[in-house]
């Protein structure tokens, strides 16, 4: 504990007005860092022979609709040589692109797009930012909190256009309503068809 919390302190010196937060929880350093100086500190977690983070392993997305820049871009990195992980958070929100950090971590390629294609996240200067995951004429960003669970269309094969079709989401059934009753307890109510048990027997 003590060494992550040394090592957050000499970072946090090293990238003067660059971090302005930290913590640890679960074993791991947690750093806040200014958005537009992401890049200059993935380079130094990088390249500084006491930290030697050179793997990315992911960024992710964290959607936080009340706060004004509701946005985390979270990057989680691993030092082979020094057997540490550490975790960079950056917030913004829905109109501010994060600098991207291909130039840096080229694998990040990937991970950026894939945040942008889920939460709406840009990232200026990447070389190819475009949908990942959902389709060409997809609407709308699916992992947002704001996002309807049933989507705002569905697809499905047309046997009479021979092709596959977009259209409104259209649900077959009403959503269940799950009480989570416990089975040996038994339900509060009457179920549908015990009616005639509780007139009596005969």
């Amino acid at each position: 504990m003590e060494d992550l919390e040394q090592l957050g302190r000499s970072i946090a010196a090293a990238l003067a007005g660059a971090v302005h937060g930290q913590k640890i929880a679960f074993g791991e350093l947690t750093l806040e860092i200014e958005r537009d100086e992401i890049v200059r500190a993935l380079s130094f977690l990088r390249d500084d022979p006491e930290c030697l983070f050179t793997v990315l392993i992911d960024i992710a997305g964290v959607d936080w609709p009340q706060r004004e820049r509701r946005f985390d871009v979270v990057y989680h990195l691993l030092s082979l040589s020094k057997n540490r992980r550490i975790r960079l958070k950056v917030e913004t929100d829905e109109n501010t692109p994060v600098p991207s950090c291909v130039d840096v971590h080229p694998g990040a390629n990937w991970f950026e797009r894939e945040t942008f294609d889920m939460f709406g996240i840009t990232f200026a200067n990447h070389p190819d930012l475009r949908r990942l995951l959902t389709d060409y004429g997809f609407s709308g960003y699916p992992f947002r909190k704001d996002f309807p669970l049933t989507g705002y269309v569905e697809l499905r094969y047309d046997e009479e256009q021979k092709r596959v079709v977009y259209q409104p989401v259209d649900l077959v059934q009403e959503f269940r309503d799950f009480d989570f009753m416990s089975p040996w307890e038994g339900a509060r109510y009457v179920l549908p068809g015990d009616e005639k048990a509780s007139k009596g027997g005969g």
